[in-house]
């Protein structure tokens, strides 16, 4: 074949094809979406694809299968782990029968996401082996692999790509697919029910099993000893740089400082093994010796402690948790070897966030004794002299501080906010002006929505995790019964992880405002569909779930459904919610409207120039990102290339200023309404 460029995660969706993959399940999370979503478009018509409800049921669907032999993906982000952890556990003791893979992209940073917990730790918490990719052509082979070394020990595997190996690329040929496993059977046994007694005789031949794993996966050739020793205070170093790969062009002589000589490697893993090669290279010591761990779980030991036995210091790199480094003061405990760890615990390597090359440098000067010729404030003064401007360097960063990559490059803050025209900003709207002079208490959740948060809006006053919004508004509203508590989810989250939440409040009376964000998608993660819409990820037809009878059914007595548009309804529906609930029952609301994502545009909106005061309302009330100040007369003024013609700003404007430029009659109706 020939090579093609792969973005991590389309690797890794054709690497399950290649494998031979039968079903594939998950729930939308970035950094993992476009792995199930590759599946699905490359699908040759044999693997079945789904957008599970939430990660326990996709895991729980995918083990099914595997129970009859069937090859299984299962893709997330690291915080949807915790969500499918219950089942994980529990399969490790059970184990599998057809290669069972789970997908766990980890955010270091993090870009998009609450939590920045590592996989890696999880793994060894659920005793599943993890298998960590450093590029996006080793997650594609790797991963294939992985499918084998599921089936031979009959587990469960975890494969962790991080944000950078998800969206980084690499151009690679790929493999013959294999043919799926068949036929497919569930043969009955008594080993599939877990009991106490299975249990405690499956726990301890999982701790052997690991053991043995140690031993052959430093033998597997996925973790890799490279380069020798390096010997600090060894002399005159050659340094060259490559400006076209690097952006920095000096050549330049360094130093080893000269009172002090210990031999020195470096262990890493994952995208970290990616960026100490790229530092490596810039510094001119690509044979430093290194230790490459892809399976930190079961750490392989044996490899380890070769790697280490002529070494008298040795620096991990690694993100968020010393896994790596961990191990090996075990190992050097164990073996009361001489050599001493350097890393997180040390402070030599940040303990949070993301690395990259740059945040590397300063670091391995320092492991590896390197002196500048120059005070190292000048090096960048004294690069641009001699190779000129390089404007896409990033500066040297001082590694114990570990300043975002925003701060370092100096970046203007951009927050996210709302999309123009988004149908959510109108909902949170009409609430606020519902309680106004009231005390009112806005619980939110996992989503776009999230973003109701920031100002001028001010409408999301917790948020912790998917489904939580709900519960935690029932725990609040038990402290502070006076208070109206109104709490937000979108339609997706809803049947991801709300229903219990609605379960609940209706069991215990909890006088709770339950508002569903309906915006007809999955929207925060690129439009996935989910049980309330009508067609599944194969692409074809399916019963959509009605919110509105699922809430009947649970118990909800006042429930009404509009546009969050129809400003006036909107506003009355809300304060008659409120007021039900006051009575000691939960009520619920569901403002039905579509993501500007799926629907088509409507005519822009403009500002009749004569007409507005710059009375600043539709700027101050709203935030919505199209509409700005003229920094001359500061009247408003509507970007046309941002304007999705919802409506709203046009209600707002109390000298009608805002007209738009083609109304249809449904848009004339509701522009009057919400005057």
């Amino acid at each position: 074949m020939a090579k093609e460029l792969f973005m991590g995660n389309h690797a890794m969706g054709v690497a399950a094809i290649d494998a031979g993959v039968s079903l594939v399940t998950g729930y939308p999370g970035t950094p993992s979406s476009e792995i199930l979503e590759t599946v699905a478009r490359n699908n040759p018509g044999d693997i079945y694809v789904e957008w599970s409800v939430n990660e326990k049921a996709a895991l729980e669907i995918a083990a099914g299968a595997s129970y009859a032999g069937a090859r299984t993906l299962v893709t997330m982000k690291q915080v949807g782990l915790n969500v499918a952890a219950d089942p994980l556990l529990s399969l490790a003791y059970i184990g599998i029968k057809g290669g069972l893979v789970v997908i766990v992209a980890d955010d270091p940073g993090p870009i998009s996401s609450q939590t920045e917990q590592d996989t890696r730790t999880f793994a060894a918490f659920s005793k599943v082996p993890v298998f960590d990719p450093s590029t996006p052509e080793e997650a594609y082979s790797l991963l294939i692999e992985a499918f084998d070394f599921s089936e031979k020990y009959r587990t469960p595997v975890l494969f962790r790509p991080t944000t950078r190996v998800c969206h980084g690329c690499s151009a690679f040929e790929r493999q013959a697919r294999r043919p799926q496993n068949g036929p497919l059977f569930f043969e009955k046994s008594p080993n599939w029910v877990i009991f106490p007694k299975l249990s405690r005789e499956a726990h301890a031949k999982i701790e052997a099993r690991n053991a043995a794993l140690s031993t052959e996966l430093s033998e597997s050739g996925w973790n890799v000893v490279s380069g020798q020793a390096y010997v600090s205070g060894s002399g005159q170093i050659e340094v060259t740089n490559d400006g076209a790969q690097h952006g920095i062009a000096p050549t330049r002589k360094r130093h080893g400082i000269a009172n002090e000589s210990k031999r020195l490697g470096i262990a890493t893993g994952g995208i970290s093994y990616a960026y100490v090669q790229e530092a490596l290279d810039f510094l001119g010591l690509s044979e430093v010796k290194l230790l490459k761990v892809t399976t930190p779980f079961p750490f392989p030991k044996e490899l380890a402690a070769d790697f280490a036995s002529d070494l008298d210091e040795i620096l991990v790199v690694e993100e968020l948790d010393p896994v790596i480094e961990k191990e090996l003061l075990i190992l050097c405990g164990q073996s009361h070897s001489p050599w001493s760890v350097r890393g997180k615990w040390t402070s030599d390597v940040p303990s949070f966030g993301e690395l990259d090359r740059d945040q590397l440098l300063p670091i391995l000067r320092s492991f590896l004794r390197l002196a500048d010729e120059v005070p190292e404030e000048n090096v960048a003064a004294e690069a641009a002299v001699d190779a000129g401007p390089a404007p896409d360097a990033k500066p040297a960063v001082n590694a114990k501080e570990a300043p975002a990559a925003a701060d370092a490059l100096d970046l203007p803050a951009r927050p996210p906010v709302l999309c123009a025209g988004c149908p959510h900003r109108a909902s949170f709207y009409a609430v606020k002006q519902a309680m106004k002079g009231k005390r009112a208490i806005f619980t939110g959740d996992i989503g776009c929505y999230t973003l109701g948060n920031a100002p001028p809006l001010d409408m999301t006053d917790t948020c912790l995790c998917m489904g939580a919004g709900f519960t935690i508004a029932q725990g609040l509203k038990r402290a502070e019964p006076e208070a109206t508590l109104f709490a937000f989810i979108g339609d997706s989250t809803f049947f991801a992880s709300g229903l219990t939440g609605v379960a609940n409040a209706v069991h215990t009376e909890a006088a709770v405002v339950h508002v569903i964000l309906d915006n007809r998608t999955t929207a925060m993660t690129g439009n996935q569909p989910h049980p309330g819409m009508a067609k599944n990820m194969m692409g074809t037809l399916s019963p959509a779930i009605s919110i509105e009878e699922t809430l009947r059914g649970l118990g909800i007595e006042f429930l009404e459904t509009c546009d969050p548009f129809d400003q006036e309804e909107a506003i009355r529906i809300a304060r008659e919610a409120a007021l039900f609930s006051a009575k000691g029952k939960p009520s619920a609301i569901i403002y039905k409207a579509p993501c500007i994502a799926v629907a088509p545009p409507e005519p822009t909106f403009v500002v009749e120039r004569e007409a507005c005061t710059a009375c600043g309302r539709c700027i101050r009330e709203i935030g919505c990102p199209a509409i700005h100040r003229n920094p001359v007369d500061r009247k408003a003024e509507i970007d046309e290339t941002l304007c999705y013609g919802c409506t709203l700003c046009a209600g707002l404007c109390p000298t009608g200023a805002i007209k738009q430029v083609k109304a249809n009659a449904t848009q004339v109706k509701a522009g009057a309404t919400h005057g």
